[in-house]
């Protein structure tokens, strides 16, 4: 089984800076696309950024293009996701998800997810 596990949460002021890590193990994390959602209260969970299995190639919702960086280690089984410039709706948890399909938007494609870190970016 797939365990991820995520860290790096935190409380932060707006236009401040997080990064959140994701550490993967139990199967070989190469062959996984890896991404990140997050989720507030009575709101479904929503995509943010994702990476393929060689880290070349990135996808990220609009509202965090140019402020959120998505980046994997495959050698240390690691993704992480960059978080600057944050805004205070950027508030939610983070949780970070593995996937072996293809439409990496998709919360429904995923087969693995961790349990959450909160973050919260205060005004």
């Amino acid at each position: 089984q797939v365990q991820l596990v995520e860290s790096g949460g935190g409380l932060v002021q707006a236009g401040g800076s997080l990064r959140l890590s994701c550490a993967f193990s139990g199967r070989t994390f190469s062959i996984y696309a890896m991404g990140w959602f997050r989720q507030v209260p009575g709101k479904e969970r929503e995509f943010v950024s994702a990476i393929d299995w060689s880290g070349g190639n990135t996808y990220y919702t609009d509202s965090v293009k140019g402020r959120f960086t998505i980046s994997r280690d495959n050698a240390k089984n690691t993704v992480a996701l960059q978080m600057n410039s944050l805004k205070p709706e950027d508030t939610a948890v983070y949780y970070c998800a593995a996937t072996r399909r293809y439409y990496y938007r998709a919360i429904t494609e995923y087969d693995f997810w961790g349990q959450g870190t909160q973050v919260t970016v205060s005004s």
